[in-house]
């Protein structure tokens, strides 16, 4: 479990096929203290919960590899990562860690795109659009993890919504260098999930 406040951008660095048929192994370049990571803990990477195989150091930076399923490969914008992408990275949440964001669980719900930027005071106004299925998801002043990151939503007009995006999340996200046009993984709130199962379930 995270809160959608990123700690680190990563950057992939090797990609090759997993012992597992079908399946792809990430090696990810992290400023995180490697040391105190243990095998199987889960990082959440633009994203999506991944498991920690193996770790190390090499120049200066720390290191750890993580195994996709090739449904997740199919599911989210792992799919389509190549060496040198960078990739927003936070650890999983301890117990008595401040909740600086809102409940994020990794797992990606689709891949929605960035329709437009523009800039806005200081900040950005961003729309995404999203997958049809999830479009019910999305809440006025509700919130959404998009690539990971902990966002509130500004406004929803159909299949799309807007947030605006600080100069802090700019530069310490994936954000500094997104684009009309990129994809990106999305996880509706857990609460908008639930209310929306009940409803279908009392029509």
């Amino acid at each position: 479990m995270f809160t959608g406040i990123i700690t680190d951008v990563g950057e992939v660095t090797d990609i090759r096929p997993a012992q597992a048929a079908g399946d792809t192994r990430f090696t990810i370049a992290t400023r995180f203290d490697m040391d105190a990571v243990p095998i199987g803990a889960s990082i959440c990477c633009s994203g999506c919960c991944l498991t920690v195989t193996s770790k190390g150091k090499a120049d200066g930076r720390g290191w750890f590899t993580a195994d996709a399923s090739g449904e997740t490969l199919s599911k989210t914008t792992l799919g389509s990562w190549q060496v040198g992408r960078r990739i927003n990275l936070e650890r999983s949440l301890k117990l008595g860690d401040e909740l600086g964001g809102h409940l994020v669980y990794g797992h990606v719900d689709g891949v929605g795109r960035i329709v437009s930027m523009t800039p806005e005071g200081g900040s950005i106004r961003f729309v995404f659009e999203t997958p049809d299925a999830l479009a019910g998801f999305m809440a006025s002043k509700g919130s959404v993890a998009i690539d990971g990151v902990s966002l509130t939503v500004n406004e929803v007009d159909a299949n799309r919504f807007g947030v605006n995006i600080i100069p802090h999340t700019q530069t310490e996200t994936t954000f500094a260098g997104a684009k009309p046009g990129d994809p990106v993984n999305l996880e509706a709130d857990m609460l908008a999930r639930y209310v929306a199962r009940l409803l279908e379930r009392t029509r």
